[in-house]
Order: C-alpha cells, then sequence, then structure tokens
C-alpha cells in the first residue's frame, strides 16, 4: 500500500493499497471506507455476510470487522481510515 496523506496526529489516512490473490483472515482495526478501483474479490464476514467486490464497489468496514477476504483477481483501492 502506499500513504498518499497521513493527520499529523495519526487519527486519520488515506492512500492506495494492492493485494494479490488469495484468502487471507483479516480484522480492521479502525473504520475504513474503500473505493475499489480494480480486481475482483469477496469480503465475508464471520458471520456469513458476503460482500462481493469489483472496480466500483464502494464499502464501509466499521472498526472490529471481522472475517475473510478471498481475492480471485489482484484487488486495487482507495481508501480512508478513521
Amino acid at each position: 500500500g502506499k500513504v498518499l496523506f497521513q493527520h499529523a496526529d495519526g487519527s486519520s489516512e488515506c492512500g492506495l493499497w494492492s493485494c494479490t490473490p488469495g484468502t487471507r483472515h483479516i480484522t480492521f482495526a479502525v473504520d475504513e471506507f474503500c473505493h475499489f478501483l480494480s480486481g475482483r474479490g469477496t469480503y465475508i464476514h464471520e458471520s456469513g455476510e458476503t460482500i462481493p467486490v469489483e472496480a466500483g464497489t464502494l464499502v464501509f468496514f466499521p472498526a472490529g470487522w471481522t472475517g475473510t477476504s478471498e481475492i480471485t483477481e489482484t484487488l486495487t483501492k482507495a481508501f480512508m481510515c478513521r
């Protein structure tokens, strides 16, 4: 990933992030808003809820969101965290 801006007190940041295909267990430590720019995959919440993502998809992940990411095509997103 590449951080494009980080608030001086560390309270927020935005940037770009890419990840290659694979399955990973993830937890979002802070609130994160994502705009997916390319690729394809699915985020699966531990409750079973699925969120398919591809170019143009917008998703908000609240702090503590825990589940699995299944990336089938290299995924790139712009993100903002707080």
